[in-house]
């Protein structure tokens, strides 16, 4: 009877702990389920809220730049229109022998007032918008060639498919800081753009021949955070690559979103 009771009550333990051992191993693995629920939450807030920080910060260089972009046409433009049409009056006035040196500055004023035109329009994201992504770019490269900055070519492969519009003022942005670097630091006298399309992405590939820099040293530039912080708000694939003395090398593929 004694080892029957005995038993009974080994049995009792056993399945105590196995009751207490199971409750312990549930409430671990909900309390973990818990946990890394929160954790995952906390991580996309603050992922959200990083994107409206960085939205919010381009909004504001968008609307500053529009409005530079604004005043170099209006107010420089129109400055440089009067200006050409007192030069058209003057010529009326004065001696032949003059008239080729007030040629050659009327010919500078007309130069000046068609770079003051095509900046304000590369500065303003309405134009963009309705030339487009590619159309944007090659009046980049046509305004470094007559300025004889870099000798930049473009080329596209592949059939040019639809980008949203806010895609492609952000795409245009990183080429411009790109391109940026490229006239004030690299000292290349070459420019390659490259667009290729295929069904499911974009691929930009931009490279010069300037003198390059260490990667390592520059991380945290701000022109560099700029530009990835923007490639990451639409899901672009980013990477720069540069050596001393053997230029640099932009890639981005951008996923095409069906419209």
């Amino acid at each position: 009877m004694l080892a029957k009771e005995e038993l009974l009550l080994i049995v009792y333990f056993i399945v105590v702990i196995f009751l207490l051992t199971t409750f312990g191993i549930i409430f671990f693995i909900t309390f973990q389920k818990r946990k890394n629920k929160l954790l995952l939450e906390k991580f996309e807030a603050e992922k959200r809220f990083e994107e409206e920080i960085t939205q919010a910060k381009l909004e504001i260089q968008e609307q500053t730049l529009k409005n530079v972009g604004w005043e170099l046409h209006d107010n420089i433009g129109q400055l440089l229109s009067v200006a050409n049409m007192q030069i058209n009056i003057l010529a009326r006035t004065i001696e032949e022998p003059a008239k080729s040196s007030l040629t050659d500055i009327k010919e500078v004023v007309t130069n000046s007032l068609q770079e003051v035109r095509s900046l304000s329009k590369s500065l303003n994201n309405e134009v963009i918008n309705y030339a487009g992504l590619q159309a944007s770019v090659i009046n980049e490269v046509a305004r470094f060639n007559r300025l004889n900055l870099v000798n930049s070519q473009f080329n596209t492969t592949g059939n040019c498919l639809k980008i949203p519009q806010k895609d492609e003022i952000i795409l245009f942005r990183i080429l411009q800081e790109f391109f940026s670097n490229v006239i004030k630091h690299a000292k290349a006298d070459e420019l390659k753009i490259e667009f290729s399309f295929t069904n499911s992405d974009l691929t930009i590939h931009v490279s010069d021949n300037g003198i390059g820099f260490n990667t390592e040293e520059v991380k945290k530039n701000s022109g560099l955070l700029n530009m990835k912080s923007r490639a990451s708000l639409i899901n672009t694939d980013f990477t720069l690559k540069s050596s001393e003395n053997k230029g640099t090398s932009l890639y981005l593929r951008y996923p095409i979103k069906e419209m």
